[in-house]
């Protein structure tokens, strides 16, 4: 693939309601709607307070979404005191959005070093300089920073300790499409057991 998301992957199987969800992110890059895997994703601290970012899908998997995180930043934090979180993907060109909520976690290194890996050289480096979040003086001083490990660097840097990955485990999914009569389709899924109920909500 190539674009925005290019490295974005799916191993789902058809019974499950991220294998839509993944037909439709396929179907917004094919009609070329910007950053396809785009979602933003909603924390909840410890103080009850939310936060919201947006984030880049990595990977479908067969029951989980997959993002990557810089493990000091308030997201990772925050999943850590609570793990519910919701995500949702809006595709307005296409008159679509997908509502999922579920539990977060912290998943494997080996999981972290692959999504790293697939970053290009530069955003590599990027990782490696800037600390996403922090307080800084001015950018000036990151930018020589980067522009010295760029001429300087080799070979691709290893995956930082405090660099990570996350797993979303869904345990509700919303696949909205939009109506000209405003009779907007909801398909709410709901897991059941090891499986999923499905219903028809009202627009």
């Amino acid at each position: 693939m190539s674009g925005p998301g290019a490295h974005y992957a799916s191993a789902v199987s058809e019974d499950s309601p991220l294998r839509e969800l993944d037909r439709w992110i396929e179907e917004a890059r094919e009609a070329q709607q910007p950053q396809p895997a785009s979602v933003a994703l909603v924390t909840v601290g410890a103080d009850g307070r939310p936060s919201a970012r947006t984030v880049t899908l990595k990977r479908l998997e067969d029951d989980a979404l997959v993002f990557s995180t810089a493990l000091w930043k308030r997201k990772a934090r925050e999943i850590e005191a609570n793990p519910h979180v919701a995500l949702l993907f809006h595709w307005p060109g296409l008159g679509r959005q997908a509502h999922v909520t579920g539990e977060a976690a912290i998943a494997e290194r080996s999981l972290a070093e692959e999504l790293f890996a697939e970053r290009d050289l530069f955003h590599q480096m990027q990782t490696v300089v800037s600390r996403q979040g922090e307080p800084i003086e001015d950018l000036d001083a990151l930018r020589d920073r980067l522009s010295h490990l760029v001429e300087a660097q080799e070979t691709a840097p290893p995956c930082p300790e405090d660099w990570g990955a996350l797993r979303v485990r869904p345990d509700l999914v919303e696949l909205w499409s939009e109506a000209p009569d405003r009779m907007h389709e909801r398909r709410l899924f709901e897991r059941d057991g090891d499986g999923w109920k499905t219903s028809l909500l009202s627009p």
